[in-house]
């Protein structure tokens, strides 16, 4: 795991620009600060800093590479894992007589990049983002993993395209390549909405994502030219009785294969272990290669907010030496003003800061961990999914009664039992669902935000997403728009974040090619049917996960803030939050602080709305006020703040 940056120049400036990159890259030194490394030619620079998972005395970067006539003709910098590198490298010296110099998995992308073409991605089985130039060509090939695993930013300006690991290093250059820091109001509102910045925006206008499953190829002086090369189809194939114990062992099969292969490192990999199915299953199917297998878990001193003595019992249960970290409210907060500079963009989601715990000890003791996360969006764990099916009635009428019943439903008081379900009720899918997270309905949001527009909600990013599942199951419909917002929006930022903050390694078998050609044939009643969620997962995992965990209702790690926010430790930094944020004129703040003290008094659960705009105010207070100071001594960095 590592962190990439790089400048392609517009007119040939790249060894003048040097400096300012190797500068620039120094602000994700967490990403990789085993070794750093630069490179560059008449047009690019590559700055890179590694975390030496695989074939740790070689394969350093920026690597070089290329066939025997022109051994120095590609560069890379990479930042991921590629899990099949060995059975890539077998098939590339036995059908082209490829040429490697080292045992890592770099060599296996380049020499499939020369030999395969762009079309190499749809053969890496991994998670990636890497940028390659071609000095005989003098293209720039850049690309991202089918889900959305590793970040890759980028921005291209007059001066050139910077594109890296971290926004927060392109932030470095952006007088280089001739742009501004200015923020983006469109993306600030989406945010408010989703708790998240959607792919492809960033909350700086001039920067932008590759989105997951998409690569690019560019020249210098050019506008890059996006590809996409991975679109989920979730091609149904009904169960029959004489297929269905079939179908259930190909999950587990895929899942342990893909586990194994995630184990492949030359240092000693961990699991995170939650008190659920997901994580359980990881850490058991790794503990069948791994016998000192260690796991790690966090939670609360808060009852009913720590799943410490579930994960402590599934930890005995297959054998696993078991470390556990408690959070403090005070460490809680103490904590928020670093956690959000690694961010580089707010992600409203109070259980990034266990998170960022949960890394941190384990890098006390490993460098790699592997974690649940994907297997609700690809085997249809989340409850909101069987929302189709208490609604189904409505789908039968006109949708004049529907809108009526709608109209009905803004008349009943809140609170009143029906009121949600007539309202949601009178919603094509379309309207109503947009990802698992919504802090603001329209009218909160327009009470809180100062520069609201109706037309930058949640049907501006999911509209082209559902455009592309038209005919499918609502269920599938649901998993698909997950997968592009809060998949790769919320839940796969955290988890690269927290643990880059940490120069921890953290991988995910459920999101692995092979598993999901398994779990995107599974009909709905293999997902949500029997009263509960990811229904087939389960029947696959009987034999491999604790019986108490393998019936038992999802948590993850959940987060007090509801209490917390209520009392005075918290309350008060919430209420200075506001009140000190030079934010004014993105939020009317006397409606937030009323919103504060509404929750204290109990008169509505007001904490994610809250802790929304709160984790919003710290952002701007260290990436655009500069006066908030994040306790980043440990790296040393020369942090522009």
């Amino acid at each position: 795991m590592c962190g990439l940056l790089g400048l392609l120049t517009a007119d040939g400036s790249a060894a003048s620009a040097a400096e300012r990159v190797a500068a620039a890259s120094v602000c994700m030194r967490h990403r990789g600060p085993d070794e750093p490394g630069t490179w560059h030619d008449d047009d690019i620079v590559f700055g890179f800093n590694r975390l030496s998972i695989i074939d740790i005395e070689h394969s350093h970067q920026p690597l070089r590479w290329g066939p025997p006539e022109s051994p120095d003709r590609y560069a890379m910098v990479f930042n991921g894992e590629i899990y099949n590198y060995l059975e890539i490298r077998e098939e590339l010296k036995t059908t082209v007589d490829a040429q490697f110099h080292t045992e890592g998995d770099g060599e296996a992308i380049l020499a499939s990049f020369h030999h395969w073409g762009p079309d190499a991605v749809r053969r890496l089985r991994g998670m990636f983002a890497f940028a390659i130039w071609d000095t005989q060509s003098s293209t720039l090939f850049i690309a991202r993993d089918p889900f959305g695993i590793k970040p890759l930013f980028i921005s291209t300006g007059p001066g050139g395209t910077a594109f890296g690991s971290e926004k927060k290093s392109l932030l470095e250059l952006l007088d280089v390549i001739g742009l501004d820091d200015a923020l983006d109001p469109r993306a600030t509102e989406h945010y408010t909405v989703l708790q998240y910045v959607p792919e492809p925006e960033t909350l700086h206008k001039s920067i932008r994502r590759l989105e997951s499953g998409c690569y690019a190829t560019l020249r210098a002086g050019e506008e890059p030219k996006v590809t996409r090369y991975f679109t989920p189809q979730f091609p149904v194939v009904p169960f029959t009785d004489a297929t269905r114990q079939k179908r259930y062992d190909e999950i587990a099969n895929a899942l342990r294969d893909s586990v194994a292969k995630h184990m492949r490192a030359d240092v000693t990999v961990a699991s995170f272990l939650s008190g659920g199915i997901d994580s359980t299953a990881v850490a058991a199917l790794a503990k069948q290669i791994n016998p000192d297998l260690i796991t790690i878990t966090t939670g609360f001193e808060r009852d009913g907010y720590s799943e410490v003595d579930v994960a402590a019992e599934s930890a005995e249960a297959i054998g696993a030496r078991h470390v556990v970290k408690v959070v403090s409210p005070s460490e809680f907060i103490q904590a928020i003003p670093e956690i959000v500079w690694y961010l580089d963009d707010p992600v409203a989601d109070p259980a990034l800061v266990p998170l960022y715990f949960l890394a941190k000890e384990a890098r006390k003791h490993v460098k790699v961990v592997l974690s649940g996360e994907g297997a609700d969006e690809l085997f249809g764990g989340y409850t909101i999914y069987k929302e189709p099916l208490s609604l189904g009635a409505f789908d039968k009428l006109p949708k004049s009664l529907r809108r009526m019943a709608g109209r009905v439903s803004d008349k009943i008081p809140e609170g009143t039992r029906g009121k949600s379900l007539l309202h949601r009720g009178s919603l094509s899918l379309e309207e109503r669902y947009y990802g698992n997270a919504r802090s603001f309905d329209d009218a909160r949001l327009r009470a809180v935000l100062r520069d609201y527009r109706p037309e930058w909600t949640h049907t501006d990013v999911t509209a082209p997403i559902y455009a592309e599942s038209t005919g499918w199951d609502p269920v599938a419909r649901m998993q698909h728009i997950d997968l592009f917002t809060w998949l790769r929006g919320d839940i796969l930022v955290k988890a690269d974040k927290m643990t880059m903050a940490n120069s921890l390694e953290l991988r995910v078998p459920f999101l692995d090619a092979e598993v999901f050609k398994v779990a995107e044939r599974l009909p709905v009643d293999e997902k949500i049917a029997h009263g509960t969620t990811k229904y087939a997962l389960r029947k696959a995992l009987e034999q491999i996960v604790p019986a108490h965990v393998l019936h038992r209702k999802k948590l993850g790690f959940p987060v007090p803030i509801r209490h917390w926010l209520a009392e005075t430790e918290m309350y008060d930094w919430a209420h200075q939050t506001i009140t000190t944020s030079q934010t004014d004129h993105i939020f009317d703040k006397a409606a937030v602080i009323a919103m504060l003290d509404e929750h204290r008094a109990g008169v509505v659960d007001n904490s994610r709305r809250l802790w929304t705009v709160l984790i919003y105010m710290v952002w701007h207070g260290i990436f655009v006020e500069k006066s908030i100071v994040p306790n980043i001594e440990d790296h040393q960095y020369p942090v522009r703040l």
